[in-house]
């Protein structure tokens, strides 16, 4: 079976995502891209270059298959008629109804921010099949439709709601995670090793997550830390500061030049204290968790998913003070967090070979569904 996948946003997670299902699908998958950049213009206009470079090709696919940042109902009219029984399936790996937007942002003090939810909303209803990287993400983006759709003066469209839950269903971000099984670091002796491996974004909340630190330190207990990320120019001040404060618990601070160092200071780091305030999926998580890392979550988002139940009241907090004790608390029984291995075990069902066939299949049922 032929797939043509369509990312108009090559870039990171995406581009991962994208690169890893073409080499681990027992399909044949195409991909059509344009650069990661200039997201909004991605979104707005990426349908018509992308529709263009599929026709140009030659490819008659057996099924379509595009990220959430495709505005998907533009893409299919600006392809030849021969294409329109060619069924059409989009993944959502985020979207920009439920999607804190920046405070910076000009657009969301002119109340231009609504377009791009807009697409998202469009993309859905066009879409044959849904996809959703965790029922967090499915379940928060159909709840919000009707608030987002009522925004606009008439013609809101709210009948399409039960029409996109229909046909909408969690599939897993399937990652790599067999990967850091080839790179992993010798066993520690040293203060326990925390780490921040995410986005330098103020959705990340590092304000809370160093704050935090702050405190640890200023109360005497010991620890190092590993920061890892890429600095970009808007990166949230914070950074700079705790890199003054936290100057002698600084382990590694800045981006990892290489997938195997980052994978080395992974298995490296023991605990992952989380503060983000918007996580659709949490790959990075996903990640840490995998190279033994011991978690501490916040009780929402798509967090509780990666934790099995009868550990959420160990693994998972609710405010910030539980946050800071059950962080102490870990920081004081390492050599036991050293010696338990199961953390991994938590999220191993996202790795490629576990779900590559599952998203064959899926995939292989929309299409024999529509012929």
């Amino acid at each position: 079976m032929k797939i043509a996948l369509i990312e108009p946003f090559f870039s990171g997670s995406h581009q991962q995502w994208a690169l890893e299902f073409q080499q681990k699908s027992q399909h044949e998958v195409h991909i059509f891209q344009l650069k990661g950049r200039h997201w909004k213009w991605r979104m707005a206009g990426g349908a018509l270059p992308l529709a263009e470079a599929l026709i140009n090709s030659g490819l008659y696919p057996d099924l379509i298959l595009c990220s959430d940042m495709l505005d998907l109902a533009s893409f299919k009219a600006f392809l030849p008629i021969k294409f329109s029984a060619i069924p059409l399936a989009v993944y959502f790996h985020e979207n920009q109804i439920t999607y804190p937007w920046s405070p910076s942002d000009s657009d969301l003090a002119l109340e231009r921010d609504h377009h791009y939810g807009y697409i998202n909303f469009k993309t859905a209803s066009v879409a044959d099949a849904v996809f959703f990287n965790s029922s967090f993400h499915k379940n928060s983006f159909l709840t919000a439709l009707p608030k987002f759709l009522r925004k606009f003066p008439d013609y809101r469209s709210l009948h399409k709601i039960e029409e996109i839950r229909q046909k909408s269903q969690v599939l897993p971000l399937a990652c790599d995670l067999s990967f850091f099984d080839k790179h992993t670091s010798p066993s520690k002796d040293s203060p326990p090793i925390l780490l921040w491996n995410h986005r330098w974004e103020y959705d990340k909340d590092p304000e809370l997550f160093f704050k935090i630190l702050i405190k640890l330190k200023n109360q005497g207990h010991p620890f190092k830390v590993i920061i890892l990320g890429e600095a970009y120019k808007k990166a949230p001040s914070i950074f700079k500061e705790a890199k003054q404060h936290l100057s002698k618990e600084i382990f590694h601070f800045g981006f990892a030049d290489s997938r195997k160092k980052y994978a080395a200071l992974l298995w490296m780091a023991d605990i992952i204290p989380v503060t983000s305030r918007q996580e659709f999926f949490g790959l990075s998580v996903v990640e840490a968790i995998y190279c033994n890392c011991y978690p501490i979550l916040p009780k929402r988002l798509s967090y509780p998913e990666h934790i099995p139940e009868e550990y959420h009241d160990i693994y998972l907090y609710q405010n910030e003070n539980e946050l800071f004790e059950k962080l102490k608390t870990a920081i004081h029984k390492i050599h036991d967090i050293r010696v338990n291995k199961q953390y991994r075990d938590f999220v191993a069902q996202y790795d490629w070979s576990n779900l590559a066939p599952r998203y064959d299949e899926r995939f292989y049922e929309l299409v024999q569904m529509k012929r």
